[in-house]
């Protein structure tokens, strides 16, 4: 992807993050599961591509307002955007299964790609929003929104949030919560006070969608670069288009000045119609 591990590190913690105090010091944190390659792999790209954003922010305006990442939204669809538009797309899927392959030549040799775009975008409901696959994710988003209304406006209260929990996921996912671990207790940000914080998770999708479909556009070999796992040519567009401006234009101005267009829901419905639609082999 590009991260320089010279201006930042990797390392384990239970939910995984970014944090940057600097444009030359960003570090990142990710969470494994022995028995999935999928957590690792793809919790590694996401924070990543939170990191790159920060790495990728003009070092001259550090300090000042406008050398700061410009919105949530914006950071999260660098964070999406390498875990799913790359991270789960049949290009660098290919290039990954070749890799893997040479690690483990009697589970991948063969077919390896195919194999895996399929298992990197099984459509499944979830207890973990950050497992979730990309036609879910937003129900878990809708969710913690719906609990943080009542939540502030007094409507319900902290006790009853893990019963409450458990009534949302049976009613959007058809799933029933084991322990609080698994529900309400998955996410770190209500206990760092952050409210208000998920639906950036949703935006992010959407710009996610709408810059990498610019990208492409841009960049006609895209798909050739990232099928060779050459990511260079994106990291450096999206150095230019979106980390270097920093702060110089409000998220919907810079959406409009990278993309052409106002974020619209349209790219992201186009994006997950074309590769669910290979994925399980319908026109969506």
């Amino acid at each position: 992807m590009g991260y320089d591990f010279n201006a930042g590190r990797l390392d384990v913690s239970t939910h995984p993050f970014t944090q940057g105090f600097h444009p030359g010091d960003v570090r990142i944190t990710t969470r494994y599961d022995e028995r999935d390659l999928r957590v690792g792999l793809y919790a590694s790209m996401h924070e990543g591509g939170h990191a790159l954003y920060e790495l990728g922010l003009p070092a001259e305006r550090d300090g000042e307002p406008a050398g700061a990442a410009v919105s949530l939204g914006i950071h999260e669809s660098q964070s999406r955007l390498w875990e799913n538009q790359v991270g789960r797309g049949l290009p660098f899927l290919s290039w990954l299964g070749d890799r893997l392959a040479e690690v483990w030549p009697g589970t991948f040799a063969g077919g390896a790609a195919q194999t895996l775009f399929r298992a990197a975008n099984v459509v499944a409901p979830s207890l973990i929003r950050i497992e979730a696959d990309e036609l879910t994710y937003n129900l878990h988003i809708i969710l913690r929104m719906e609990i943080e209304r009542a939540l502030v406006a007094g409507e319900v209260g902290v006790d009853d949030l893990p019963g409450l929990w458990r009534e949302k996921i049976r009613e959007y996912l058809g799933l029933e919560v084991p322990n609080d671990r698994e529900g309400v207790l998955q996410d770190i940000h209500w206990s760092l006070g952050v409210f208000g914080y998920f639906p950036t998770y949703a935006l992010g999708n959407l710009y996610a969608a709408q810059l990498f479909a610019a990208a492409r556009r841009q960049l006609p070999d895209l798909d050739t670069q990232l099928a060779a796992g050459k990511t260079g040519g994106l990291l450096g567009w999206l150095q230019a288009n979106v980390h270097g401006p920093g702060s110089l234009y409000p998220a919907a101005e810079l959406c409009v000045r990278v993309t052409g267009e106002e974020l619209s829901t349209a790219p992201f419905l186009s994006y997950v119609r074309e590769k669910y639609g290979a994925v399980y082999g319908v026109t969506l």
